[in-house]
């Protein structure tokens, strides 16, 4: 095993880490953002907004996140851009990964705000209701702060998927870590370096995210 590769390649690694960690940051506010509203609307009394938002979550929590990610690639950006730009050339394979990311945490994060706010006692937002509080201002002040501590376990446990499954990307040839070591490894032909080293990265990341990012914001707002 040759591990100078490593340091041979390792402005292609530290590219590949911090697209990673900009994949995974814009996925999870991204899918945070539109799983809210997601889980709003089917949680809502409104078939015309409960239905279409129970359908988008059952179609990307029961489809394979590497078929969407293909499906947004090579077919549906695609397609979009021609209409809106033709004759351009398409955006770089990280927008691909952004959107698919997004969309597909936005689906499992709409589950758990779902189940947040349904684990506060009804009679929160009946009291706020008496008080002459508005519907969403009752919910946005009184019931989302309560769940939201209730939640963060389950949502650092999501960010911490977001991050190993942003290697899916690597598939349409978006920069990050394991399209880094694939590239080392085949410009190489060494095998044990560069994926022990990716092996390494991850965890890192992932023991930093839910020992000190996670854990330190549970403890933040668990005291209050």
């Amino acid at each position: 095993m040759d591990w100078s590769v490593i340091y041979e390649y390792r402005a292609l690694f530290y590219q590949g880490v911090l697209n990673t960690i900009l994949l995974t940051v814009v996925a999870t506010i991204l899918g945070t953002i539109l799983g809210l509203f997601i889980c709003l609307g089917k949680m809502s009394s409104i078939k015309l907004f409960r239905w279409p938002c129970a359908i988008y979550v059952e179609l990307f929590r029961g489809t394979p996140l590497l078929v969407q990610i293909f499906l947004i690639h090579f077919a549906i950006i695609p397609s979009i851009w021609e209409v809106l730009f033709p004759g351009q050339a398409a955006p770089e394979a990280i927008y691909s990964g952004f959107v698919a990311l997004s969309l597909n945490a936005a689906a499992y994060i709409a589950e758990i705000f779902r189940a947040g706010i349904q684990s506060i006692d009804s009679g929160q937002m009946e009291a706020a209701r008496s008080l002459g509080m508005p519907k969403a201002m009752a919910m946005r002040l009184i019931v989302l702060p309560q769940a939201f501590t209730r939640m963060l376990p389950a949502l650092g446990n999501e960010f911490i998927t977001l991050l190993k499954d942003s290697s899916l990307t690597a598939m349409v040839a978006t920069p990050e870590l394991h399209y880094a070591a694939m590239n080392v490894a085949k410009s190489t032909f060494e095998r044990y370096p560069p994926y022990l080293t990716e092996a390494a990265v991850y965890l890192v990341l992932t023991l930093f995210l839910s020992r000190i990012v996670v854990r330190g914001l549970e403890k933040k707002y668990s005291s209050r």
